[in-house]
């Protein structure tokens, strides 16, 4: 059990893991073990909120329209699912629609109550008009839009620490004006093109703790002096850990764990709310993933 703040709000739906191939290198039950691992650490009490199932209309102020239906049809050609990398079927479209939505509410409940964790999210790796890196549609991307054309923020930062270049996201919001994209990753990994961030850090491979941390440290102290974001989108990814299959990076779990609290509490000393997704993370051990994804949710509940 862990020491921990009963109102912080986690959101969750039970279609974001279906039945898949437990070998496939995504693993599709990351998400309800995630679940199943902050119940058991006792963090769910009546803050659970579930979004609503999704359809392709609302991402449509972001992605192309005809991307998007093809994708949702299962009419988009073999050579654009390839890149995507997962087979096509309907509990994946259902998944992948609905997860965008549980992203704008996570942000929407970090702006009441300060801070807020998406068991899911962070496909940063979706462009306007195609999927890529098992990324279909960017939810990053879509709520940081959508909550500046309501007029809810004026400004976002999307700091993505996942180990990955956040490639979707640059792209697509390159000329957006209010919304500025930080992606801190391994720089000789995938996506081999990089698209530009507004602030790019690519890291050596095999870095360690102490020199990661203190890049993360000061990369968000000086973003948070000079852009004073009213909201923070947290791509948390774990797959910088040292034993994950696609990281590269040897940050140990503690460091993960050093990581997600360093930047929770940056924002929360400074007033700015800050919404969590979980990012990449690959392991065998399907089990011990939803371990180390638990670990910015265990951070949260702490503040």
């Amino acid at each position: 059990m862990v020491s921990a703040n009963p109102n912080l709000p986690l959101v969750y739906h039970p279609n974001y893991s279906f039945s898949f191939d437990p070998n496939h290198r995504f693993v599709m039950s990351k998400f309800a073990r995630l679940f199943q691992e902050v119940q058991q650490l006792g963090l769910v009490h009546n803050n659970l909120y579930k979004p609503e199932v999704g359809s392709p209309t609302p991402l449509e102020t972001v992605h192309c329209e005809q991307y998007l239906w093809d994708l949702w049809r299962n009419q988009l050609d073999s050579k654009t699912m390839r890149r995507i990398g997962l087979p096509w079927s309907e509990p994946l479209m259902a998944r992948t629609f609905t997860a965008p939505l549980g992203t704008l509410k996570t942000a929407e409940l970090a702006l009441q109550h300060g801070v807020a964790c998406h068991l899911a999210g962070g496909t940063h790796h979706a462009h306007y008009d195609f999927g890529s890196g098992f990324c279909m549609v960017n939810d990053l991307a879509y709520t940081a839009t959508t909550l500046i054309a309501q007029q809810r923020v004026n400004n976002v930062l999307i700091f993505d620490l996942d180990v990955h270049q956040g490639d979707g996201t640059a792209a697509m919001l390159k000329h957006h004006p209010y919304i500025y994209t930080c992606s801190i990753h391994c720089e000789k990994n995938f996506p081999f093109r990089k698209h530009s961030s507004d602030l790019d850090i690519g890291l050596e491979i095999g870095l360690t703790d102490t020199e990661y941390l203190d890049i993360v440290a000061h990369t968000l102290e000086s973003l948070i002096r000079d852009l004073n974001p009213e909201l923070v989108l947290y791509d948390a990814g774990v797959d910088v850990w040292q034993g994950d299959s696609l990281g590269k990076l040897d940050i140990s779990w503690l460091g993960i764990a050093k990581r997600d609290a360093l930047v929770l509490s940056m924002c929360q000393r400074h007033g700015i709310p800050v919404a969590t997704v979980i990012g990449g993370g690959y392991d065998k051990d399907h089990q011990r993933l939803a371990k180390r994804h638990a670990l910015v949710v265990q951070q949260a509940a702490k503040i």
